[in-house]
C-alpha cells in the first residue's frame, strides 16, 4: 500500500497543528457566579455566655430545617471558611438565587416565630437579619467582593433601621435583597409569594465605610413599606447618579396601586462576623481557616 506524505496534504496536517494562544498570559477570567444569604443573630455578643451556645444550635437548627423546605439541599453548618459565632454566610449556586428569597425568608421568618413561641422563659429571643447577594467568588475557599458586600448589606444603616422596625412591631426577621438580585428575581417574576410592593427600596450604607453605598430592598415579614418607611427617612433612595432603577420605579407603582386598594395587609445590628458555609452538591467545602 502506498504511503502518503506529509507534502500530499500540506493544508489537513496544518489544520492538525495546535494553535498558539492570542489570550494576554496577564488576563485572570471572571470566577463564577454564587448566590449568597447571610445571617446575624441581633445581639448575640450581649448573651450570657452560657447562653450562645444553645441560641446558636436552635438557629442552626431552624436554618437546616429551612433550607430542606426550599428544596436546597443539604444545609449543615459543615465546611466553615470563617465562624465568629453570631452569623453565617451560605454561599449556593447562583440559580439558587430566587429561592433565597421566596420562599425561604417567608420560612425562616415563621420558623423564628414557632421558636418563640414555644422557646423556654430562660432561653434567649432570636431576631435576625439577612442578606441575599449574587457575585463571583474564587474556588476554593470562595473569596471575593461578593462576601465582602452581602456582609455589608447584613451590617448597613438601612438592615439596622429595618431590624428596629421589626422589633418595633413585633417581628423576628429583617432581610436586606440586592439591587442585583431583586432584579434577577422578584423584579423578573421568579418569585411566587413575594412581589415587587412586599419590598421597600433603599440605600445600604456603612458607617465608616464610606466606598460602599448600594441600592437594596427591604423586606420584613409582616409589614408593608408604608410602615418601614419613616424608619428609612434619612434615606433619599437615590440611585448613585440620580437615576432611577427600573424595579424601582415598578416597585413604587406596585406599592401605592397596593396601598391604595387595601389588598395587602402585612405588619411592617451586624457585625460583620460570618461563617461562610457552602451548600449544595456541586459545592467542595473547605477546611476552616483562621
Amino acid at each position: 500500500m502506498r504511503q502518503h506524505t506529509h507534502s500530499e496534504f500540506p493544508d489537513t496536517m496544518e489544520r492538525l497543528l495546535p494553535m498558539p494562544s492570542l489570550v494576554p498570559s496577564d488576563v485572570t477570567d471572571v470566577p463564577p457566579e454564587h448566590a449568597l444569604l447571610t445571617v446575624d443573630m441581633k445581639e448575640y455578643s450581649k448573651l450570657p455566655e452560657a447562653k450562645m451556645a444553645p441560641a446558636r444550635a436552635d438557629l442552626d437548627s431552624m436554618l437546616s430545617t429551612v433550607f430542606a423546605q426550599c428544596g436546597i439541599g443539604d444545609a449543615t453548618l459543615l465546611g466553615a471558611v470563617k465562624d465568629r459565632g453570631d452569623g453565617a454566610i451560605f454561599v449556593l449556586p447562583a440559580r439558587h438565587a430566587a429561592r433565597l428569597i421566596d420562599p425561604l425568608l417567608v420560612h425562616l421568618g415563621q420558623a423564628l416565630e414557632r421558636r418563640e413561641q414555644t422557646r423556654l422563659a430562660s432561653a434567649p429571643t432570636i431576631r435576625l437579619r439577612a442578606s441575599v447577594h449574587v457575585g463571583p467568588l474564587a474556588p476554593p475557599e470562595h473569596r471575593g467582593d461578593a462576601v465582602n458586600d452581602a456582609c455589608r448589606l447584613v451590617d448597613s444603616d438601612a438592615a439596622r433601621r429595618a431590624m428596629t422596625a421589626a422589633v418595633d412591631h413585633g417581628v423576628l426577621l429583617a432581610a436586606v435583597v440586592s439591587d442585583t438580585v431583586f432584579g434577577r428575581t422578584v423584579a423578573a417574576g421568579r418569585t411566587s409569594a413575594l412581589k415587587e410592593h412586599h419590598f421597600h427600596r433603599a440605600t445600604a450604607r456603612v458607617e465608616g465605610k464610606p466606598g460602599f453605598e448600594q441600592i437594596c430592598w427591604l423586606f420584613v415579614p409582616g409589614l408593608v413599606p408604608s410602615v418601614l418607611a419613616p424608619y428609612l427617612a434619612q434615606d433619599s433612595g437615590a440611585v448613585p447618579g440620580g437615576r432611577p432603577s427600573q424595579a424601582a420605579q415598578h416597585s413604587t407603582k406596585a406599592t401605592t396601586a397596593n396601598e391604595s386598594s387595601g389588598a395587602v395587609r402585612q405588619k411592617g445590628e451586624a457585625s460583620g462576623k460570618a461563617r461562610l458555609i457552602q451548600v449544595g452538591r456541586d459545592y467542595i467545602t473547605s477546611q476552616e481557616q483562621s
